[in-house]
């Protein structure tokens, strides 16, 4: 079945009364239609969900949607039912009763194309289930989906050994791979297309510049200075807002002292009962409180348009992190503001949240388990035999995989050549690598914190994209205008030889550091992201002085750093 252009947007139009798209969003749905592979790299709040939702409704055949956030789940297929007038979405995961799986799988069945199933939604822990995986290799899959997909890469910030099966799912339905991120650096793209054996994919990246977004950081010297600025700052805010912590009991602590300030205040986190942490959702979209202080896990696929502020009350673990946190502000367009309260002393704490110690004898004995195999075992006959959760098993997995100690062909694991000892020594350095990488992330934070320059510029180049000069509205820039100045900018290479000795997002190699992948430069200095050492950020004349680095390919001779 051929769709064009036109049928897409009257599905668009008919469904959801939609009339106009965002940079990208139509590109996309005509890449997938067209049988196409894609990678979309759009902010929170971009309409990436549009981009699998009318393609699906005007394919035959049911789209498979991989989420990890069951709640998010939940929301996008009441919106698409309500949409459609009756029930053509539906959730298949932990929390859902036997019956409500079965009437969801007979709906995906059904062959009368006008009341099937046209989305199932599942969450990645489920495709180790082998039924999972036979019943959907049985259905007529029209796109699989695969939403957060910067989890599949080491590289990102949020790591899930889950998302480690979708490149067998992908192989073994051979049907088009939409891949959905709202926070991928140019490496984790790359990684993203190897690990779902994306095929020639198109890769769009658009919207990260959110202009109506005020960035400031203001930093601290003791923990008490900061709270109390925190809970003086924050009232003055116009609402409502986010405020964001390290700690659970931080989220208690800061609720209680902006009531006492006179705000309608929530906390959130992990260790409330699901019916309390529903109901903070509830008053936040309602507009019943004023501000939730909340750990990460609050505002994942929360549509809240009127935003007007994120404030963070610790250095976030990653820029990526960040971004998709203060993306939650504005989104209706207007302005919003995105406060960073920083106190160097906070990346200690980071630091160690990005401390992972790998399960040596863990590691041992699944390996011992996979040389008894020649034939090799799936997953689910190795999570059945060692009696672990599917979670530690998939990070167990990885890193004997990841670093060489064991192959993975079409979901079946085997053992390779090394000895026990050599496995898990070469599994423990991998997950070194891994943890130098999380420690670096935090450095970039700090970075941001720390940076003269214009924030925005800094954040934009993080993601690939350049701003063109000073974005006049985040704290250095104003500082710089109040003193009759201008926020340094680093000079395109044809105004200034020298200064950019590599273009932004080229391979590079270090003869100590490897190869790597040229991030961004700010006052001097060029940050390079090495596949072995994560961020390094290096003085731009020592570069050129002891020839550091060269294009990829070209190993430089080694020298000091």
């Amino acid at each position: 079945m051929s769709i064009t252009r036109q049928d897409l947007l009257k599905t668009a139009a008919d469904m959801f009364g939609w009339d106009t798209f965002r940079d990208g969003q139509l590109e996309a749905m005509e890449a997938v239609t067209g049988g196409r592979d894609a990678l979309c790299v759009m902010p929170t709040g971009y309409g990436k969900s549009g981009i699998y939702q009318v393609p699906a409704l005007t394919l035959p055949g049911v789209a498979v949607v991989v989420s990890p956030l069951i709640a998010l789940q939940r929301d996008q297929a009441d919106a698409i039912n309500e949409a459609a007038g009756l029930e053509r979405a539906y959730v298949l995961n932990s929390t859902q009763a036997q019956g409500s799986i079965n009437d969801a799988w007979a709906a995906a069945q059904n062959p009368d194309e006008k009341v099937r199933a046209k989305f199932l939604f599942l969450a990645p822990e489920q495709l180790a289930r082998e039924e999972v995986m036979d019943r959907l290799l049985a259905l007529d899959v029209s796109l699989l989906v695969i939403d957060e997909a910067h989890c599949v890469s080491s590289w990102g910030h949020d790591f899930r050994p889950d998302y480690l099966q979708l490149g067998t799912l992908v192989q073994a339905l051979g049907r088009p791979v939409l891949a959905l991120t709202a926070t991928a650096a140019p490496p984790v793209r790359s990684e993203i297309i190897t690990s779902l054996n994306l095929r020639d994919p198109l890769v769009l990246a658009h919207g990260f510049d959110r202009p109506n977004l005020h960035l400031a950081v203001q930093t601290h010297v003791s923990a008490e200075d900061k709270r109390r600025a925190v809970l003086e700052s924050v009232p003055e805010l116009p609402g409502p807002g986010l405020l964001y912590v390290a700690t659970r009991r931080e989220t208690e602590d800061y609720a209680s002292g902006l009531v006492v300030q006179g705000m309608r205040a929530e906390s959130y986190h992990s260790s409330r009962r699901a019916k309390d942490r529903q109901e903070v959702h509830r008053k936040f979209l309602d507009d019943e409180v004023d501000v939730v202080a909340a750990t990460s896990a609050f505002g994942m696929g929360i549509d809240k348009p009127n935003v007007r502020f994120v404030v963070h009350a610790a250095i976030p673990d990653s820029i990526d992190s960040y971004y998709q946190e203060i993306g939650r502000g504005g989104r209706d367009g207007e302005p919003a503001h995105a406060v960073l309260h920083y106190r160097p002393e906070d990346l200690g704490l980071r630091r160690f949240f990005a401390s992972k110690a790998p399960d040596a004898d863990g590691l041992a004995q699944l390996f011992a388990v996979l040389r008894t195999r020649d034939g090799g075992v799936t997953a689910a006959e190795l999570r059945t035999g060692l009696g672990i959760s599917s979670r530690k098993l998939g990070g167990l997995l990885n890193l004997l995989r990841e670093s060489g100690a064991v192959m993975e062909d079409s979901g079946v694991y085997r053992a390779g050549t090394m000895s026990p000892e050599e496995a898990v020594d070469a599994a423990v350095a991998f997950a070194q690598r891994r943890e130098h990488i999380d420690q670096s992330r935090v450095d970039m934070a700090r970075q941001y914190a720390e940076t003269t320059g214009c924030r925005r510029e800094f954040l934009l180049g993080y993601f690939g994209e350049q701003l063109g000069g000073p974005c006049g509205n985040c704290d250095n820039c104003e500082k710089a205008a109040a003193q009759g100045e201008t926020v340094p900018v680093m000079p395109e290479p044809e105004q200034e030889p020298g200064v950019r000795p590599f273009p932004l997002q080229s391979p590079v190699a270090h003869s100590e550091w490897g190869p790597g992948m040229v991030m961004s430069y700010d006052d001097g200095t060029v940050t390079v992201l090495f596949e072995s050492e994560g961020y390094k950020t290096l003085s731009v004349d020592l570069v050129l002085e002891k020839d550091l680095l060269r294009p990829a390919g070209a190993v430089p001779e080694e020298s000091g750093n």
